[in-house]
C-alpha cells in the first residue's frame, strides 16, 4: 500500500462516520477514484425519503435476530459501495477503471454491483462473513487487496 491509499482509505473511514446505521459497528464508508481523484463518496443509510433506523430508534436487522452476513434484503440501509456507484450514476461519471476503497469487504450483492459497475479494484480494511463475493471478485478478475498499515 503506498500513500495515496492511506489518504483514500482515510477518507473511506471519515465518510463512514456519516452513516445513519443504528449499530456503530456497522458505519462503511466508501470512495471510488480515478486517476488520483475522487469520483463519488457513499456511506451505508437508509435511501432518500425513507426513515433510517437511527432516526426510529431502533435497528430491524437486531430486533428480528438477523444473523451479519445475510439476508442483506432485510435492511432499510443502501450500502456504502452501491451508494457510490450510485452518485457516480447520478452526475454521469463513469467508473470503468477505478479504485473503491471500502471500511469493510463488500458482501456478496455490492460485489456483484462493482463487478458489472467496471471498478477494476476494490481496497477494503475489515473483512466480513461473505467468502463467495471474494470468489466473485477472483473470478470477475477484480483486484481485491486487504488495507493493511504500514
Amino acid at each position: 500500500m503506498d500513500k495515496w491509499d492511506k489518504r483514500f482509505m482515510d477518507m473511506a473511514v471519515q465518510i463512514g462516520t456519516w452513516s445513519s446505521c443504528f449499530q456503530a459497528n456497522r458505519h462503511v464508508g466508501a470512495i471510488i477514484v480515478k486517476n488520483k481523484r475522487v469520483i463519488a463518496t457513499g456511506y451505508n443509510g437508509a435511501p432518500q425519503g425513507i426513515k433510517s433506523c437511527a432516526d426510529k430508534g431502533v435497528c430491524m436487522r437486531k430486533e428480528q435476530g438477523i444473523e451479519s452476513g445475510t439476508r442483506h434484503e432485510l435492511c432499510y440501509a443502501v450500502h456504502a459501495e452501491q451508494n457510490a456507484i450510485i452518485q457516480a450514476a447520478r452526475v454521469g461519471c463513469s467508473v470503468e477503471g477505478c479504485t473503491l476503497y471500502c471500511t469493510h469487504q463488500p458482501c456478496v450483492i455490492c460485489a456483484k454491483i462493482i463487478i458489472n459497475s467496471g471498478i477494476s479494484r476494490v481496497v477494503y480494511k475489515e473483512g466480513y462473513p461473505d467468502e463467495f463475493s471474494m470468489r466473485l471478485f477472483e473470478e470477475a478478475g477484480v483486484r481485491i487487496e486487504k488495507y493493511e498499515e504500514n
